[in-house]
């Protein structure tokens, strides 16, 4: 994915902000879903437990 960000700057020039089309940071919230998922299917692979139910593999 290829990010067209801007950055907001303060008085000296650092960067103290990020601006994204509304349409990237969308994709970034739908990937890091994603990535929570994959998450959570990991930890209950690796898990001792016999049966883990969806929600506590999703929200631990």
């Amino acid at each position: 994915m290829q990010l067209k960000e801007k950055y907001v700057t303060d008085d000296q020039g650092n960067r103290i902000g990020v601006l994204l089309d509304i349409n990237e940071y969308q994709k970034l919230l739908e990937a890091l879903e994603e990535l929570d998922a994959i998450r959570a299917y990991d930890n209950a692979i690796l898990s001792d437990e016999e049966d883990i139910s969806f929600e506590s593999a999703i929200f631990p």
